[in-house]
């Protein structure tokens, strides 16, 4: 049988643990005592790593537990997962079989193997009296519901049963489990009974080296006088329960590669019920069934012992996951970016959901969605909408003040340990004449780490059709990179698999959120991407094609206006292929688009260089709406790329600046400020030049006047000064006019 599993799996082999207590030691019992002071034995420690090891198809815990603590063995076998409890002892294979399903169960070994003595006999069970002496949860009950589901007349006879004697009499089939020894005498037996003696006990014999010989619970050589069929001790029942535990192993590692796929969550997705018309994002969240955190971390590979839960919904990931999956390869990187983003927003959240989901649910791969967490202080929501959303939708919001530095550090640091040392670089103050003062002078750094333990933890939540995904930070795009966690894509990217997708998303346009994403974000984890997704909308790209003379209410369907906005995603394409990555684009389409529209987007996208272009109906059909994409991006995946940065580390700050200004945002030409200058001088002799930059700017605009849509021609990039954010790990150049506090961050996420 183990040659037949291992044609579709080769190298599989089943595999048992035997989990044994020996706990006598002084030092252990204390170490016990302690234990059951806190509520918790540590031998659930071991069986619960055992239920969750997918190379382990069997557990059993020998009993008794050798211990001389009172240990509760009903907790310890309910800790047991059913699937693995090939001794049967569990309440759920206990239960199944007291109520006859037989084939739905492990059955308990030793009554297993009694039952498979009886039928060698040849004799017929049904119709049959038969007698069971004792009533244990390991033999003597489960040995009773096997007689008697195999139509016995059963009697369980135990230490109140009053004339032993004569119940055995009347025994067609006597099946002494009792526990002492040489209980049930010859004379007792009916002529040609069948005998099963599962006791095993010792009794002193000063003829035997050991000074004790082995006994059944019956009288053996008075017994073969009257039975037909009885069974030695040793040697009988002990040998057929050890052959019944083996073949119960076999039963669940049978079980186990029926439903296995290598490589594949044994996930089990929500189907949505979708309601017309569609009901808003509050109801469409508080409608949805939402899986417990602890099935969706089991879900997606994670151990019981790595995640901790925050309610019934969202879990706390550990960072100990990244050590135990470090030699397992990553899965495929996508990241999800936009046009520059108009004021109804381009629905980039939205179609990163929908193309988790797609690649999920319907197209039966790993996916992963990773994003930044939304905070208390957003008007809007920012984790989707519709039917490709974050559920539940009132517990998504993070409390970190999101505009500091440290926010930045937390989202780009790789451990704990590394989170402390870029703690200890933030610069607080930077005298003119000296070295700048920093976390580490204050002294504070430890202090620091220590409160942001929990926080530099990714938050394990689940969308509308339980695809996992990871909220994690929130970085703003200003003055900082605006991306979710690398710790959270790290983790995510380890568990899909090889074969898997992890699907982010950049802040804004391609312009901003994307060359932030690539420059600082991947620089700092080392992580490179395979396809980016362009998000799009036609009543977008109107916006981006109107002339300030005309109002975009009069022209909303002229196709010449949004032949002219096309320009500008031309130019974002033209953005997004700068980095050697396959482009798709997805058309967020709304019910007011005209084929006639899609069809010139899609057309205009494949004549800039994109891989492929779809149109997707996610929010209002969740995965299913986004399938084609998918599959685009699947096939994108595939194909032969080379990642490569925009610039160099190593050319000076204004040139990196430069590059960025001409390149994304197709600026004329660069000007710094004095003051600025005078910070390049100082940052670069301080051993700061050689960091990423990451301008802040208006996001409304290629340019930095947020009023000018479309492609600006010909302007000149104002640097009025530069910020050194040495713990975040980049250099932040103001662009002129732009806030710190930048209003549209929270709007348009």
């Amino acid at each position: 049988e183990v040659g037949e599993m291992r044609i579709g799996c080769p190298g599989f082999r089943p595999c048992l643990v035997v989990l044994q207590v020996k706990l006598n030691r002084c030092d252990s019992n204390l170490y016990i005592s302690m234990k059951l002071k806190a509520a918790a034995e540590p031998i659930t420690i071991g069986i619960l790593a055992v239920n969750e090891d997918s190379a382990v198809h069997g557990l059993i815990v020998q009993l008794p537990l050798d211990s001389i603590h009172r240990i509760n063995i009903q907790r310890v076998t309910q800790c047991i997962a059913p699937e693995k409890d090939v001794d049967g002892l569990n309440s759920v294979n206990a239960g199944k079989l007291a109520r006859g399903d037989l084939t739905g169960c492990f059955i308990p070994c030793t009554p297993s193997g009694c039952m498979e003595l009886i039928a060698q006999t040849g004799v017929n069970i049904a119709g049959k009296n038969a007698v069971v002496i004792g009533r244990s949860k390991i033999v003597g009950a489960p040995m009773h519901d096997l007689l008697l589901w195999n139509h016995a007349t059963v009697t369980t006879c135990h230490t109140m049963t009053p004339d032993l004697p004569a119940q055995v009499s009347r025994a067609d089939i006597l099946v002494a489990c009792a526990g002492k020894a040489e209980l049930v005498k010859g004379e007792w037996l009916k002529k040609g009974a069948v005998v099963i003696d599962c006791g095993i006990n010792h009794i002193p014999d000063r003829s035997r080296p050991s000074g004790a010989r082995v006994v059944g619970d019956v009288d053996f050589p008075s017994a073969l006088t009257r039975a037909a069929f009885i069974t030695p001790v040793p040697g009988g029942v002990g040998p057929m329960t050890v052959a019944m535990l083996m073949e119960n192993t076999v039963k669940s590692a049978k079980k186990f590669l029926k439903a296995f796929q290598p490589g594949k969550w044994p996930i089990v997705y929500t189907k949505i019920n979708r309601q017309h018309p569609q009901p808003s994002d509050g109801e469409i969240s508080q409608s949805c069934a939402v899986k417990p955190i602890s099935s969706l971390s089991s879900e997606v590979g994670l151990l019981s012992s790595e995640v901790e839960a925050y309610g019934k919904s969202r879990g706390k990931v550990q960072l100990d996951v990244l050590k135990r999956t470090e030699a397992l390869p990553n899965g495929k990187y996508v990241v999800v970016t936009g046009i520059t983003p108009t004021l109804m927003g381009e629905g980039k959240t939205t179609t990163a959901l929908g193309l988790a989901q797609a690649l999920g649910a319907h197209l039966n791969m790993n996916a992963f969605a990773c994003l930044r967490q939304p905070t208390h202080c957003n008007t809007v929501n920012v984790t989707g909408g519709g039917y490709s959303q974050i559920i539940p939708m009132e517990e998504d919001r993070l409390n970190l003040l999101v505009a500091s530095e440290i926010m930045a550090v937390l989202s780009l640091s790789s451990s704990l340990e590394d989170l402390q040392q870029r703690l200890s670089k933030i610069i607080v103050a930077q005298p003119q004449s000296r070295e700048p003062v920093t976390v580490k002078d204050l002294g504070v750094a430890g202090m620091l780490n220590m409160i942001l333990k929990d926080a530099i933890k990714p938050c394990l939540m689940q969308t509308v059709e339980g695809t996992p995904v990871f909220l994690h930070t929130n970085p703003l795009c200003d003055i900082a990179h605006g991306n979710s966690s690398i710790l959270s894509d790290k983790i995510a990217l380890k568990l899909v698999g090889p074969d898997g997708f992890v699907v982010t998303e950049a802040g804004w346009g391609a312009d901003i959120g994307l060359e932030k994403f690539f420059n600082i974000k991947c620089r700092s984890s080392g992580l490179q991407p395979d396809v980016v997704v362009m998000v799009v909308t036609v009543r977008g790209l109107k916006m981006h094609g109107r002339v300030p003379s005309v109002s975009i209410f009069t022209v909303w369907d002229n196709l010449q206006l949004l032949e002219v906005g096309c320009s500008h995603l031309r130019k974002q394409i033209e953005n997004s292929r700068a980095y050697g990555l396959p482009v798709v684009l997805a058309v967020n389409t709304f019910s007011s688009d005209t084929g006639a529209e899609l069809d010139m987007v899609c057309q205009q996208a494949r004549l800039a260089g994109a891989l492929d272009a779809v149109c997707c109906t996610h929010w209002s059909d969740g995965g299913a709406g986004a399938v084609a994409l998918g599959m685009a991006v699947q096939s994108a995946a595939e194909t032969p790329h080379s990642f490569n940065f925009l610039y160099s580390l190593e050319i000076p700050v204004q040139e990196k600046i430069t590059v960025i200004a001409q390149k994304m945002y197709g600026a004329k030409d660069v000007v710094l400020s004095t003051k600025a200058m005078e910070k390049v001088t100082l940052f670069t002799g301080q051993g700061l030049g050689n960091l990423p930059v990451c301008i802040a700017k208006t996001p409304l605009s290629l340019s930095q006047d947020p009023e000018v849509m479309g492609i600006p021609r010909d302007f000149i990039l104002s640097v009025e000064d530069i910020l050194a954010n040495a713990g975040a790990g980049f250099l932040c150049p103001l662009v002129h006019s732009v806030s710190l506090m930048c209003v549209f961050d929270t709007f348009l996420g």
